[in-house]
């Protein structure tokens, strides 16, 4: 059974930097596409950025150059290193696995596996 366990989350001010973790076990990680997602009170959960089998990744437009998504298939972990943040980046931030997806889309219906989230607070 496929595990996420989500870290890094924390309480910044605006413009500056955090890197988020999640830690993959119970399967093979390399067969599986990662994701993050985030949800902020009263909204919908919203794809943030995806990482493919490949290193392939996708990034919503809210947060386009300015977060980097990476894994590392030795370790099991995938990053989210999160830059020049802002107080709308404000919510619980989900890690997110689907095994061999066909493509990377930000939708959470995708994604079959999650992870119980990590919040982010952005003052300004």
């Amino acid at each position: 059974q496929v595990q996420l366990m989500e870290s890094g989350g924390g309480s910044v001010q605006a413009g500056m930097s955090l890197t988020l973790s999640c830690v993959f076990s119970g399967a093979t990680y390399s067969n599986y596409c990662m994701g993050w997602f985030r949800q902020a009170p009263g909204k919908e959960r919203e794809g943030i950025a995806a990482i493919g089998r490949r290193d392939v990744t996708t990034y919503g437009e809210s947060v386009n150059g300015r977060f980097t998504i990476s894994r590392d298939n030795v370790k099991k972990t995938l990053n989210l290193e999160m830059t020049t943040l802002k107080p709308e980046d404000s919510a619980m931030y989900y890690c997110a696995a689907k095994f061999k997806c066909n493509g990377l889309a930000l939708r959470k219906d995708v994604f079959t596996y999650w992870g119980q989230g990590t919040q982010v607070t952005v003052s300004s």
